[in-house]
């Protein structure tokens, strides 16, 4: 619209006497809109494409907040600041109202209207220009032009295009609220490597907003409610600005022209801060970083719609034996020289009890075995992982006479030179 203003105020001098005032008042108005102006565009933040589904957009926030969540970057601002843009950008596009208002003026924003809204019932406050006929004020101008060049178009209501742009399309009819789902919770979980391994059963106490019993979470009643004072009932208040005048929604009540007898426990809100207590079931298997979900325990929706989920994100703590990667264990054993050299059946700790592992004759220092189906199990997948045994070489505490007696025998016995094959390449030269 501001360019269409533009080429108009470029046309000629009676046009730009007209649009002159006009000009500088849209401009100041829209000053405000822009403030709105995200400084990240929502779409690069999930890193999907502009037509990306709904499902596209749940696994990509899924992904980057469980990779940024706060709780697994202590410590890190910038992860906890790309945390927060994750779930700035999904808040807007997970919606349909939202989306469809970034993706025609590039924001979002609770106060303002936007073009092409429709329905008649924003939930934002509405603009219009009923105090300024810009109608007449043009049709004079194009008489004069008409009068100067011999000619000229057809008059334009440009107050229903202004009027349509800061009203969202729609009529002035109150806003009425809307029933909204209730946004879902993220919370770490810190367990031990063992209650991963084996699956337990946490209890997390968690903080959410559940729906008041008394009104049912429509915040009061009916009953009793009286016309609204500050706009006599009618839902909107009149600003003036100059030659123009805006028709706003009554912030007192909410353009619905009545006030409501409120709620004496939520206070009009319709939902109250709970803390409870709530069973988390840990599968076994479950890995640093998984994101488990309880059904319906995020926030209680609006107007009776229904609650959002829990997400809790596991947080599990190191072994000082075993080192999980993946689905596979691994476990560093010492072995004796006799044990490595002559081979032997050695005992090994897994995260079953203890197995025998078989070691050849020869085995060298950091050799590593396989004990097939010996890790972590994968209920998803159906399959278990294996557990890796790196055998490193125990050197004997030598001190007596005769340990060092069998040393050098052992030395004529290997007459070989193991450090051989780092200087060939040089004598080769």
């Amino acid at each position: 619209m501001l360019q269409e203003l533009a080429q108009v105020h470029a046309a000629g001098p009676g046009w730009a006497g007209v649009l002159q005032p006009v000009w500088h008042r849209v401009r100041r108005l829209l000053r405000f809109f822009m403030a709105s102006t995200p400084k990240h565009d929502y779409y690069e933040t999930l890193d999907v494409p502009r037509n990306a589904s709904e499902d596209e957009l749940r696994k990509a926030y899924r992904k980057l907040a469980r990779k940024y969540h706060p709780d697994l970057n202590p410590g890190d601002k910038a992860s906890e600041d790309r945390f927060k843009n994750v779930q700035e950008a999904y808040d807007v596009l997970s919606d349909a109202k939202k989306r469809t208002m970034y993706d025609q003026v590039g924001f979002y924003s609770e106060n303002a209207g936007y073009p092409g809204a429709g329905g008649g019932k924003p939930n934002h406050p509405n603009m219009d220009f009923g105090g300024f006929d810009f109608s007449e004020a043009f049709n004079r101008s194009q008489t004069e032009a008409r009068r100067g060049a011999g000619g000229g178009g057809g008059g334009a209501g440009f107050k229903d295009i202004f009027s349509q742009f800061f009203r969202g399309g729609g009529s002035g009819e109150a806003a009425e609220p809307e029933a909204e789902k209730g946004t879902d919770l993220e919370y770490g979980l810190n367990i031990s490597f063992w209650q991963a391994i084996k699956g337990t059963q946490a209890k997390i106490d968690i903080t959410r907003f559940e729906t008041c019993i008394p009104c049912n979470g429509t915040g009061g009643n009916d009953q009793g409610s009286v016309a609204c004072p500050q706009c006599a009932g009618t839902g909107n208040v009149s600003q003036m600005a100059g030659n123009m005048k805006f028709n706003l929604t009554c912030p007192k009540c909410s353009g619905r022209g009545r006030l409501k007898n409120a709620c004496p426990v939520c206070h009009g809100d319709g939902r109250l801060s709970h803390t409870e207590q709530v069973d988390v079931r840990i599968p076994a298997g479950a890995q640093n970083g998984s994101r488990l979900r309880v059904a319906g325990k995020g926030n209680a929706g609006t107007m009776g719609a229904p609650a959002g989920d829990l997400y809790i994100t596991t947080n599990v703590a190191q072994d000082e034996l075993f080192h999980r990667d993946g689905d596979n264990i691994h476990i560093k054993v010492p072995v004796t020289i006799p044990e490595a050299g002559l081979g032997a059946k050695i005992e090994v700790p897994t995260i079953d009890g203890r197995t025998l592992l078989k070691i050849p004759p020869g085995t060298q220092s950091g050799q590593k075995f396989r004990l097939r189906e010996r890790g972590v199990s994968n209920a998803r997948k159906g399959t278990r992982g294996d557990q890796i045994v790196q055998v490193n070489l125990a050197m004997p505490d030598v001190r007596d006479e005769k340990t060092k007696e069998l040393l050098r025998q052992l030395v004529t016995c290997y007459t070989e030179d193991p450090r051989a094959e780092l200087f060939a390449a040089e004598e080769a030269e």
